[in-house]
């Protein structure tokens, strides 16, 4: 096939035959009525393919050219200088709450029995990471509809304990960053934003706007494929401290002080010069770990699939609004049974989903029922409240956690919250089905 052929003609030929592929066999067929409406879904074309192939036959597997090129170009469209890309959302936390453990920090560093501020009504690999490192999460309680952390409780969930607040913006919609900024700022606490469900949302802040995840000191987000774009699995970790970004980096690869990237020794020129710790003079700076770190780095694979999603993305932001302004339209005259979603002051949601709570006469689990037997896929909103799920059961009742209040609006959302999908595949055809089932169903 490919005889008296170059290994660029060759490469070229190839990626000809697989946008071909997606041509013929990739591309979904219209929506027809009765057909399962997803509450999310990839977007793609033939380019992430193309991207995956070219990849693949390089075959350098592990984080490389496309890596590099990735982390630039979100850094450029996030605003901020410095960009990690792992493996999935849930790593990208782990290694943001753990670059705050590092004994760089000094006094600022998180030490175990630290308190973190944080919400039970959301998901769970938020949280996770401070109770495996033996911190101690504080939760409030959150808002309707904003769905996010009630600001109000912040002073109250406040001890001599507390280092750090981290929360994520709900489904897209930020959380109260202004008053959360100045909380955290008064106090001298970290502030980690959990993005994953909010790339691409805004935030306006003393007259300037921010991309979410870009106001606090670390910002995550997830590249699982229901979320706002995809690498498949894959998730990154921003921020614009320096210092913050070298152990973020360290604690992504496997803890090592050494900044090479793969495939390159001695970038410092001093590989066998120096004395670390207690390790003998010129120990192999490759091998001298500063941090007790982990291998959370993403393929080269993954992040070829993201290069292409990137080009894209805007798109996709501009989509979902649409999709949510169509839903919010449509569903407006329910309100005497419904409570719709609303955006937060100051904000611009990159709307991750289109959140409905019932109101009293209502029942969630019947209409949930009846949305879904009509080919319509909803979800909850996440734990709900995550102090009720068995994961608990073992430190319920102990100083492993603390809650303020009685998180009555958390087991509210619990009880009577659900959401629907906007994501930018989503027609017009689909999103009328979705109106016209609630409204009979309701």
């Amino acid at each position: 096939m490919f005889e008296n052929k170059s290994k660029d003609e060759a490469n070229k030929e190839i990626l000809e035959s697989v946008k071909e592929y997606y041509k013929k066999f990739m591309v979904k067929p219209e929506y027809k009525d009765g057909d399962r409406i997803s509450y999310a879904s990839r977007v793609f074309d033939e380019k992430e393919m193309m991207n995956l192939a070219d990849s693949m036959l390089e075959f350098w597997l592990t984080s490389g050219r496309y890596t590099d090129r990735f982390e630039k170009q979100l850094g450029e469209y996030l605003g901020t200088p410095f960009v990690s890309l792992v493996n999935s959302g849930s790593s990208a936390n782990l290694c943001a709450f753990m670059a705050l453990t590092s004994p760089l920090l000094k006094e600022r560093q998180i030490q175990r029995g630290d308190e973190v501020i944080t919400v039970a009504c959301g998901f769970p690999t938020t949280v996770t990471p401070i109770l495996q490192y033996g911190a101690i999460p504080v939760f409030v309680d959150v808002t309707i509809p904003q769905y996010n952390i009630d600001v109000t409780q912040l002073e109250a969930a406040l001890s001599p304990k507390t280092k750090a607040v981290m929360i994520a913006h709900t489904l897209g919609n930020p959380f109260d960053l202004k008053a959360v900024k100045a909380f955290c700022e008064k106090h001298n606490l970290w502030l980690i934003e959990d993005n994953c469900d909010a790339l691409g949302s805004e935030y306006t802040l003393d007259g300037k706007t921010y991309k979410t995840g870009t106001v606090g000191d670390i910002g995550t987000s997830s590249f699982y494929p229901p979320h706002h774009m995809t690498m498949g699995e894959g998730g990154a970790v921003y921020t614009r401290d320096p210092l913050l970004h070298k152990i973020i980096r360290s604690m992504r690869d496997w803890g090592r002080d050494c900044i090479c990237p793969s495939g390159i020794d001695n970038l410092c020129k001093h590989r066998f010069d120096k004395q670390y710790g207690t390790l003998p003079l010129g120990y192999d700076h490759k091998y001298t770990y500063s941090h007790f770190g982990y291998n959370l780095k993403a393929t080269d694979l993954q992040a070829a699939v993201g290069c292409a999603q990137l080009e894209k993305f805007p798109s996709f932001v501009e989509k979902r609004k649409e999709n949510f302004k169509r839903l919010r339209a449509g569903l407006e005259n329910l309100q005497d049974k419904l409570i719709l979603p609303e955006p937060v002051e100051n904000g611009k949601p990159s709307w991750f989903g289109f959140l409905i709570t019932c109101k009293e006469g209502t029942d969630r689990t019947e209409l949930v029922k009846k949305i879904e037997a009509a080919n319509i896929q909803t979800r909850a909103l996440f734990a709900g409240n995550l102090t009720r799920h068995p994961c608990f059961d073992h430190i319920r009742g102990t100083d492993a956690y603390r809650v303020v209040g009685d998180l009555s609006v958390t087991d509210r959302i619990m009880r009577d919250t659900f959401w629907i999908g906007v994501y930018p595949g989503m027609t017009d055809t689909m999103l009328d089905k979705m109106t016209a089932v609630i409204k009979a169903s309701v």
